[in-house]
């Protein structure tokens, strides 16, 4: 009987404490000064209930109740590749080449509808969805391949970038210069 008179009086204290009157007063330096006693000066205040929200209901049918159409375009929204590569690897060195073979490879396979473009050097190079393309000729210098990867909705869902460089010795480099062949020995005379 004791407890129950005790939760009675605690919840009418919960209950006169949600709806205890606030006073306010001015201050001489312009501040105001609020209180939940009265106070010298203060004038009770009509304070407007606090704002709440509550949230819809959730939907009434489960993941696996919900339209094909629907789930499947969940899934395309939140697709990612777990990978994009490309060769040759990032910081490759390639000496003396006459063209450069590029090959793009995604983990899992290219899915349908989404598109492959590629750059080299900031330049689209190929139709889209290429996956190999042979730079021909392969200038000296540093070159940069990038790949995007976009699904149907245009939104990138993979890209990766590899910079690769191409030493070419130059024309007057001992290893190019080119060697006169050697001169035919004399003839030998022959005996008459």
């Amino acid at each position: 009987m004791k407890r129950q008179s005790l939760v009675l009086v605690l919840s009418l204290f919960a209950v006169s404490a949600a709806f205890a009157t606030t006073y306010m007063r001015d201050e001489k330096d312009g501040t105001k000064t609020y209180s939940d006693r009265p106070i010298p000066g203060g004038q009770p205040v009509d304070l407007q209930p606090a704002q709440t929200y509550s949230s819809p209901a959730p939907n009434a049918y489960s993941s696996s109740q919900r339209p094909r159409e629907e789930q499947l375009l969940e899934q395309a929204e939140s697709f990612r590749y777990e990978s994009c590569t490309i060769t040759p690897p990032n910081d490759t060195t390639i000496q003396n080449p006459e063209n450069v073979a590029i090959t793009v490879a995604t983990n899992p396979q290219l899915r349908p509808g989404d598109v492959i473009t590629m750059t080299i050097d900031g330049q689209p190079v190929g139709a889209p969805n290429t996956l190999t393309y042979t730079m021909s000729p392969a200038y000296r210098g540093t070159h940069t391949v990038g790949i995007t990867v976009a699904n149907a909705n245009g939104t990138q869902v993979c890209n990766y970038t590899s910079v690769f460089h191409v030493l070419q010795p130059g024309v007057n480099a001992p290893a190019r210069q080119v060697r006169p062949p050697p001169r035919p020995a004399p003839p030998r005379p022959t005996p008459h």
